[in-house]
């Protein structure tokens, strides 16, 4: 059985809850496709710790896939990250009180890294269920960014087994922007239903790749 790896944050900057925790703790164990399973890991939104987390995830479940979802507060739709940036430049601290201005995320790395997952198929798919989704050029330079990053850094190590990684921004929850001015916002059950249309993508687009090219997984 191949692993898929879904991680989301803890909440951050006064919130009481994070969509993408919410999101991915509901599918923690979810069988998708004939030999895949979702396993689940929250992430502290803190420069320092969320790095460290992430690995022990990598090391504890060997995923083939892993997709980091974070909230994007403000964006009314699924937000498809293209392109990690080597910077941590922080507008608000972080949960635990650290603001990096113009540090890199890993000294000496690539200036970036593009995601690996098929960004283009995912957001027609999503479009053809009827979930607002788009490919976003930037994921900021929070800890979203930071673990984005990080995690293509270590994906793109060749003893890794990772064969798909990206990073996903998503919109607040409904309870969520009654407190920020009625700010867009998409209930639980669409996002849980994207999350699983990205990963069908993910999936078929291998497969069908595979086929193509008359090699298997």
């Amino acid at each position: 059985m191949k692993r898929i790896l879904l991680t989301g944050f803890d909440p951050f900057g006064g919130e009481q809850s994070n969509p993408s925790w919410e999101v991915v703790r509901r599918l923690d164990g979810l069988l998708i496709g004939d030999n895949h399973q979702i396993v689940s890991a929250r992430l502290p939104c803190e420069f320092t710790n969320s790095l460290h987390i992430l690995e022990a995830a990598l090391r504890q479940h060997h995923p083939a896939i892993v997709i980091g979802l974070g909230q994007a507060g403000g964006r009314a739709d699924i937000s498809l990250e293209r392109i990690a940036i080597n910077i941590d430049d922080a507008r608000i601290p972080d949960n635990v009180g650290v603001q990096p201005v113009d540090v890199p995320v890993v000294e000496g790395g690539p200036a970036a890294y593009f995601t690996s997952l098929p960004i283009k198929a995912i957001t027609q798919e999503l479009h053809l269920s009827g979930i607002p989704a788009s490919v976003s050029q930037t994921a900021g330079t929070f800890v979203c960014n930071h673990v984005f990053y990080g995690l293509m850094h270590l994906a793109s190590k060749a003893d890794s087994g990772i064969q798909r990684a990206g990073f996903i921004h998503i919109p607040y929850l409904p309870e969520q922007a009654v407190a920020h001015a009625g700010a867009a916002s998409m209930p639980l059950e669409m996002l849980k239903t994207a999350i699983l249309k990205v990963l069908e993508s993910v999936l078929k687009t291998d497969k069908d790749l595979c086929i193509a090219g008359g090699a298997t997984h």
